[in-house]
């Protein structure tokens, strides 16, 4: 079983008063998570979301009569905790009048449940964002040496639980995920009405990983209006599927001044909307693919270590460009992904001039460990 970074942030926030709430998209283990940590016996108890007995007794539920059902029990778990109305107002009540007992939830959105959250329980709660296993999870699984072997094969299928622990069934796994679990709740949550196009964007977003995304040119491609485009990658994001990088713009007015780029949170789900598992020595976006790859392994890698940073990328008028920027403490570190160690990059002078306080790295396959650990 492949430790996660979450269970020793999870650890750390028992001491408080607060409610502990893990979200993230379907089948990145949350469940399994909390099921380890708080199995279902001895002074843990679970509802579960899903289920109508227990949509029921919350929307009638006061502190007594929820006594009355836990017990002794001292540690509360809410799973899939948005398909509960009101579930803010209900878990204010538990951290409220029943100080003495530990809430845990999860929710598989962060368009529903935080929005039913974060009012209520404004001050109350500890809100831990979860994605697929991380590349630093896997090398204290089992070892850098190892973990980098296997970077082609997490490059091509990605890092979901039951990919990486289900060799010779990763594409079985991955075409049922994106049949299914991956639209799950945007359907049911975001009001789309033309689901089809859902799944043409998305392809659309995955052959376009690592280059500028326009909003004009996808509503050309998939037959929808820019704002309406706009406002389907906003709950791609907000279901942590995608999320966004935007330009940076600050000295220099030939900057890019509304542009962003989108990945994918995990390469296989990419691979997998377009259908090519093909082996990455043989693919023409091999480059594109390590990009994703690198950039989204740093995105866990910031949330689980608690770090503050903005992100970025940077290009000009006349394609100057940077695949990746952060801006730290008023240092900005600029990286240039390179699948091929041997492929040279050099920070551009536009750049330099403009930011005289930065750092420049490329990332390859070779010290990738740099970057992620």
């Amino acid at each position: 079983m492949v430790t996660r970074k979450i269970n020793q942030i999870i650890t750390d926030q028992l001491d408080s008063s607060k409610a502990i709430i893990l979200i993230g998209c379907r089948q990145v283990g949350k469940t399994t998570i909390l099921k380890e940590m708080f199995p279902e016996n001895g002074s843990n108890f679970w509802f579960y979301g899903d289920d109508v007995d227990t949509q029921l007794l919350f929307s009638d539920m006061t502190s007594p009569k929820l006594r009355s059902i836990i017990g002794n029990k001292k540690t509360i778990v809410i799973d899939e905790a948005q398909r509960i109305p009101d579930i803010g107002l209900r878990m204010k009540i538990i951290t409220d009048q029943m100080p003495d007992i530990r809430l845990l939830a999860t929710g598989s959105s962060s368009f529903e449940l935080a929005n039913r959250l974060n009012e209520p329980l404004t001050g109350r709660k500890w809100e831990n964002h979860i994605y697929p296993i991380s590349f630093g999870e896997m090398v204290d699984h089992h070892g850098l040496q190892t973990e980098l072997r296997m970077l082609p094969h997490r490059m091509i299928y990605g890092y979901y639980p039951e990919v990486v622990t289900s060799k010779g069934n990763e594409k079985k796994i991955l075409k049922q995920l994106t049949d299914s679990y991956l639209y799950k709740d945007i359907f049911a949550l975001g009001g789309i009405k033309k689901p089809t196009k859902l799944v043409l964007l998305l392809q659309a977003l995955a052959y376009q990983i690592g280059s500028q995304v326009s909003y004009n040119e996808l509503s050309q491609t998939v037959g929808l209006d820019a704002k309406t485009i706009e406002s389907y990658i906003d709950m791609l994001e907000k279901a942590y599927i995608v999320f966004r990088l935007s330009s940076l713009k600050r000295n220099m007015r030939s900057e890019l001044k509304n542009s962003r780029k989108i990945y994918f949170y995990d390469n296989g789900v990419r691979n997998a909307l377009i259908s090519n598992f093909s082996p990455i020595d043989i693919r023409s976006d091999n480059g594109a693919l390590w990009e994703n790859f690198v950039i989204s392994e740093r995105m866990k890698m910031i949330e689980y270590n608690g770090i503050w940073c903005n992100k970025y990328f940077w290009r000009t008028k006349d394609q100057t460009e940077i695949d990746y920027v952060e801006d730290e403490d008023g240092i900005l570190r600029a990286y240039e992904m390179k699948f091929n160690p041997l492929r040279k990059a050099r920070l551009p002078e536009s750049f330099k001039q403009a930011y005289p306080n930065h750092e420049f790295k490329i990332i390859t396959p070779k010290n990738i460990e740099e970057f992620l650990l």
